[in-house]
């Protein structure tokens, strides 16, 4: 199953992905006498999102795909971020070697290099990406994120996916110059407001076949400048939930950034896409706020 969530009626409210669009969960609660939550975080939050996905694999989705009138169709939809305040959102470092390459540093081998940034970040697909003043060299990279579902601590490798929501594409920005000046710099330089796109499907783990054989691209411009396999990740996604659960609880709507093959500079009017293989793109343009002096931060 495939989830979304966009902006409706000045609300942000969560979807259903059919084959020719979206359908609000209020809807299908209407239509079929459901009760599930419509915002996004507190269907995670909540447990609810077994629930429909046990609906929607038995007979759910075909009921949906006889909903025509309710469907708004993808290029009638504003996506939003899937949602606006998850408890923690993790980045990975250099993650495959050949982004190591690009800042000149030892890939680390032993432990992730691991981040944290603020919440104050988030965008969604078709938000502008805002380089801030005090930039000079900002870099996007496209990266798989994972989306805990349940409140979880010391995890072990093996039962990874127990703990899993879903899956989604991810834009993560670096003021890369402030980061040259020390690497203390790097939570300044990862946390700028915009710095950080998700959306705009949720993917249920059921919908991959393999996630190691995943392939990320970041694209800027319609031009594929990096992409690289799921697994040739350093630490993949399995060891990333372990690890980061035997250093904090986890809790549902928590996010894994797993980490970029390579990070490219942005300058103002290009347009970043992260595409992963089965996933719809997330895409946003760029605007530099120094070239409008005018423009809100």
């Amino acid at each position: 199953m495939r989830l979304a969530t966009i902006k409706l009626n000045n609300k942000e409210v969560a979807t259903i992905v059919t084959p020719t669009g979206v359908i609000p969960v209020e809807k299908i609660n209407n239509k079929f006498n459901k009760n599930w939550s419509a915002d996004m975080f507190e269907v995670i939050s909540s447990g609810q999102l077994d629930d429909i996905n046990k609906w929607y694999r038995n007979g759910g989705e075909e009921q949906l795909a006889n909903l025509t009138a309710d469907i708004i169709p993808n290029d009638k939809a504003q996506f939003a971020p899937l949602y606006r305040h998850p408890g923690k959102i993790w980045g990975i470092g250099l993650n495959y070697v050949d982004h190591a390459a690009d800042l000149a540093e030892r890939a680390p081998n032993t432990e992730p290099a691991s981040f944290m940034k603020p919440d104050t970040t988030i965008i969604g697909h078709g938000d502008a990406i805002k380089i801030p003043l005090q930039s000079e060299k900002t870099t996007a990279e496209a990266e798989l994120g994972v989306i805990f579902g349940k409140k979880c601590k010391d995890v072990e490798k093996e039962d990874w996916l127990s703990v899993v929501a879903g899956f989604t594409t991810i834009i993560d920005m670096t003021a890369e110059d402030i980061l040259r000046k020390n690497p203390r710099y790097l939570t300044r330089s990862k946390s700028f407001d915009t710095f950080f796109s998700f959306g705009p499907q949720l993917v249920t783990p059921d919908e991959i076949e393999d996630i190691m054989k995943l392939k990320v691209a970041t694209v800027i411009n319609g031009r594929i400048h990096a992409q690289n396999v799921v697994a040739n990740m350093t630490f993949p996604p399995d060891y990333l939930v372990s690890f980061h659960s035997k250093v904090m609880t986890m809790l549902p709507g928590d996010i894994i950034s797993t980490g970029t093959p390579r990070a490219v500079h942005i300058n103002d009017g290009d347009v970043v896409e992260c595409r992963i293989d089965g996933f719809e793109p997330l895409v946003n343009p760029v605007i530099d706020l120094k070239k409008f002096p005018n423009s809100p931060a």
